[in-house]
């Protein structure tokens, strides 16, 4: 697979939003979940959303803020990303889901990572 390209990110402040984007040619796969990822350093990766063919599964610290979406035709898939916070500070990154079983957000089942566009929120 081709390595996904995120972009999108930046620096914004407390209660405001950001639109992540992820070219990948994965994603045209409907097969693939696709999933976005964050990662503080030194912290381990974690789950923020994940998108398959017939469900999506977003993590407890983000549910009703984010949403994550998917365009098979046009090989993007983005987050949208709305009431930030500064916990949700952290390098986001696009991968890949080797999982079957449907919608889950192990960071294990993640491979094909991009290089990850970074996340900025002040208070």
């Amino acid at each position: 697979q081709a390595q996904p390209v995120e972009s999108g990110g930046g620096s914004v402040q407390a209660g405001g939003s950001l639109r992540l984007s992820c070219a990948s040619s994965a994603i045209t796969n409907t097969g693939y979940c696709m999933g976005w990822l964050r990662q503080i350093p030194g912290n381990e990766r974690e789950g923020v959303a994940t998108i398959c063919h017939d469900c999506t599964r977003y993590g407890d610290s983000v549910k009703g803020r984010f949403t994550i979406s998917r365009d098979n035709a046009k090989s993007t898939l983005d987050l949208q990303m709305n009431s930030l916070t500064s916990d949700d500070t952290a390098m986001y990154y696009c991968a890949v889901s080797y999982y079957r079983g449907g919608c889950r957000l192990r960071a294990d089942d993640f491979r094909d990572w991009g290089q990850g566009t970074q996340v900025t929120v002040s208070s």
